[in-house]
């Protein structure tokens, strides 16, 4: 997926990633600002213990990343999540959780977040997540990944789903992964555009209108 050596496509003049964290365990707080701190390409520009906070906290700075915790308190992650995402839509936003029933993860991947990790998976993971969600791709934490495809009853793919052609599915697949355009180009020894071609038809033919909608009918359609 993505080198655990972190790198974003930052350019020497371009600022920071401004991050803003909303967590609520003072530990796990600490933990993930010190983490992620030690990266000069990353900026903590805020911090927030609730969901209502977490909310004014983003709308105040305009963070270009929020790291959300779900379980949090007054208002909860995916809650705050749909009205950052509504009011902010280009601030992506990685949802970082203890959570994993099936109705929990329904509900964060349907809350617009751009990616997906388990808490206490390794700081590799988080960044991994960061990344893709900065490059426009989706990343599901593979334990929540695992959760979807065996714990929500399958249904048979039908109509269009079941048009996908041999290389579109290599090609969500890898979507699933969590990889950027360029990295599923590369790895398939496709051109970007060509990429980018078949990912509009794969959209098109699952009636979706974005990468992680596509991920989650993917998923829950048993076609990866």
């Amino acid at each position: 997926m993505y080198n655990n050596n972190f790198r974003l496509n930052l350019n020497a003049d371009v600022s920071a990633l401004r991050i803003l964290i909303v967590e609520d365990d003072p530990m796990m707080q600490l933990g993930l600002e010190q983490s992620l701190m030690a990266h000069p390409q990353l900026e903590i520009i805020g911090q927030a213990e609730d969901g209502y906070l977490g909310v004014q906290a983003a709308l105040k700075l305009k963070p270009d990343l929020v790291v959300m915790d779900i379980g949090l308190p007054r208002l909860d992650g995916i809650a705050a999540t749909q009205q950052i995402k509504k009011e902010l839509p280009n601030t992506h936003v990685v949802m970082l959780t203890s959570h994993q029933t099936d109705t929990e993860i329904i509900a964060a991947l349907s809350s617009g977040a751009d990616a997906y990790c388990i808490k206490g998976a390794s700081v590799e993971r988080l960044l991994s997540a960061i990344a893709a969600a900065v490059e426009g791709a989706t990343y599901l934490d593979p334990q929540i990944a695992r959760r979807v495809i065996d714990n929500l009853k399958p249904p048979a793919p039908s109509g269009n789903t079941a048009n996908l052609s041999g290389r579109e599915l290599e090609v969500l697949k890898l979507m699933v992964e969590g990889l950027s355009n360029p990295e599923i180009a590369e790895k398939l020894y496709l051109s970007p555009n060509t990429v980018k071609t078949h990912v509009r038809g794969i959209m098109n033919k699952l009636s979706v209108d974005d990468r992680v909608q596509a991920a989650v009918v993917a998923l829950r359609s048993g076609l990866v």
